[in-house]
């Protein structure tokens, strides 16, 4: 059974309050946080004052997105006592090494994540410094796209290389995933399901939520 963290972008902006609460009762594990700058995406979203705002409602931790660029920048302005995962993108930071402590250094676990276009090898020399693997199965920077089949070698290789390893990091997966195709990223190995729309916009959120999990 996997895990599940709905993502805050699909949510009714207006209501943000009321629809973050509602999903935190329906059995989800994670809030995942996009933040978007509009450079190394070309949407923006929104700041670590909208999601400090969430601190009284939430009551599960944050996963923490950062698909901006010189993410170093901002690591501490999303530290918060709910944050658990901060993730960057490899794409985005020009000393990789240096990032994934200073997110450790900064009180969160860390993250990387990687677009459909970069090979899973990348991180090959990083692995054992890692907390979480974040495998985009669609491009990043927007809502509602399809779910890339081609995530899916990704996530086992990652799966494979953690068990030959002996390392620990969870894998995670981001874009077009809801509970008609769940069972191929859960079957590949994914720990973590990040489902924005798929939740958000369900008419039985608890139902969704299960069935993504796989329950």
């Amino acid at each position: 059974m996997a895990k599940i963290a709905p993502s805050i972008l699909a949510a009714d902006f207006s209501r943000l309050g009321e629809d973050v609460k509602d999903v935190c009762s329906r059995g989800i594990d994670y809030l995942h946080v996009d933040i978007m700058d509009g450079e190394f995406v070309p949407n923006i979203s929104f700041g670590p004052d909208v999601m400090k705002s969430m601190n009284s409602i939430a009551t599960v931790p944050y996963d923490v997105h950062l698909m901006i660029v010189k993410p170093d920048r901002y690591i501490e302005k999303f530290i918060t006592d709910n944050t658990e995962f901060i993730t960057v993108h490899y794409e985005a930071c020009d000393d990789l090494a240096s990032t994934i402590q200073h997110i450790k250094d900064a009180g969160a676990k860390a993250g990387v994540s990687i677009k459909p276009g970069t090979a899973p090898e990348v991180l090959d020399d990083y692995l054992a410094d890692i907390d979480l693997i974040l495998v985009m199965s669609v491009e990043p920077g927007f809502g509602g796209q399809k779910f890339m089949d081609s995530s899916l070698p990704k996530i086992e290789y990652y799966a494979k290389k953690r068990e030959e390893l002996g390392l620990d990091y969870v894998i995670e997966v981001d874009g077009g995933v809801g509970a008609g195709n769940a069972h191929l990223v859960r079957d590949a190995g994914i720990d973590i399901i990040v489902a924005g729309s798929a939740v958000f916009k369900a008419a039985d959120r608890t139902a969704e939520v299960a069935a993504i999990k796989g329950e």
